[in-house]
């Protein structure tokens, strides 16, 4: 398997020359031989010499060691192209083997395992109604009834957020579908995004459901198993649902496979795991997000970063893996929650700076970057 480096960091400082010539060193002892033998449950990646894939090895020198100015609570960054690992670099004690938790960007996982009960056809398609997933809950409620499966995808459900203030008391309710289905309609279903965990929670459930299976073994077996990942935990509700759309942990290699599995059109070693339509639905732009000026697909941010169009599942804190097709290009990145400042933003905004100023110009095979316009101040929630 490739080695790995590993910083721990006590203070902050620019990248230089120096630092940058030292990360150059350290990165092309990514391209050393590999020895393991892959099976069904590893999640090694073949590695070798930044420039021999077409990046600037010096501008990705300079990005980790950009990277390591943001770490705590930075804690992984792992850049691939093709399936081959240009640089993967661990902070803070870190290591390959430690789950991450993807916070929301559990969310993008969801969509990946509709698409997959579609091709299953578990799932009539994307118009249908969850009023029968519900019959009870949802009994004297038939606006709430029309509700689609499309809708729970780009929260466009018009329910009120269970996110942000309300989010303590639902998950502190004794059933979070019950809870998230009963908050009135702030809007008409496939108005305005709003975006709520309760909405792909509710997701969850219907998967859940329809294929008569816990959603944790209906992600393992049709999901996770094909790519050779295993899921190192899940919160379950207090009904023993698994959370859908948040609190899953990757570690980040296996975060990585997953774009890949996006990159490469759904397919992984050779077998269609995901529809390769579904790839695309995913990353079109149904709702302006929330967030910013992002764009929002099925349960996917997308964005133009570095003059590149790029798709990303996002969660709370500064867990990212983005994909970005043009380059054949996927970057996974974990941050510690615990050492994150709390009511801090920044470290977001220097997540996707890393992309847009370093990591996409260096996979360009440009050094350095003209820069990135200043964003609004975002605004976070669960």
């Amino acid at each position: 398997m490739p080695l790995r480096l590993a910083m721990s960091r006590s203070a902050h400082r620019r990248p230089s020359v120096p630092t940058a010539l030292g990360s150059l060193l350290l990165l092309s002892l990514l391209a050393a031989p590999a020895h393991a033998q892959p099976g069904p449950a590893t999640e090694t990646w073949r590695a070798h010499p930044p420039g021999s894939y077409g990046f600037d090895s010096f501008a990705l020198a300079a990005a980790v060691d950009r990277a390591a100015d943001l770490a705590p609570p930075l804690t992984s960054l792992l850049v691939a192209r093709d399936t081959t690992t240009v640089a993967e670099v661990y902070f803070n004690g870190h290591n390959p083997d430690q789950g991450a938790n993807l916070k929301s960007a559990s969310k993008s996982v969801l969509s990946a395992l509709t698409g997959i009960a579609l091709a299953d056809s578990i799932l009539g398609g994307v118009d249908q109604p969850i009023g029968p997933f519900f019959p009870t809950l949802l009994a004297d409620a038939p606006r709430k009834q029309r509700i689609t499966v499309d809708h729970l995808l780009t929260q466009q459900t018009g329910l009120e957020s269970t996110s942000f203030g309300n989010y303590g008391a639902w998950v502190s309710s004794p059933n979070w579908v019950a809870n998230a289905l009963r908050r009135p309609l702030v809007d008409r279903p496939g108005g305005d995004m709003i975006y709520s965990t309760g909405t792909t929670h509710i997701l969850g459930a219907v998967l859940a459901e329809a294929s008569g299976r816990s959603l944790r073994a209906f992600a393992q077996d049709r999901l996770f198993d094909p790519l050779g990942v295993r899921i190192r935990s899940w919160q379950q509700s207090p009904t023993g649902r698994y959370f859908g759309g948040n609190n899953m942990a990757l570690t980040p290699r296996a975060m990585l496979r997953f774009g890949q599995l996006y990159l490469n059109g759904g397919r992984y070693r050779g077998r269609q795991v995901l529809p390769s339509d579904w790839v695309d639905l995913s990353w079109r732009t149904y709702v302006r997000s929330t967030y910013r000026d992002h764009q929002y697909g099925h349960l996917w941010f997308t964005h133009e970063l570095g003059g590149e169009r790029v798709a990303f599942a996002w969660g709370y804190g500064g867990q990212y893996v983005f994909v970005v097709p043009r380059l054949d290009l996927v970057v996974a990145c974990t941050s510690s929650l615990r050492d994150r400042p709390r009511g801090s933003d920044d470290h977001n905004e220097q997540i996707l700076r890393l992309l847009a100023e370093h990591v996409i110009p260096a996979a360009q095979g440009h050094h350095g970057s003209p820069g990135w316009p200043p964003l609004p101040r975002p605004v976070f929630g669960w």
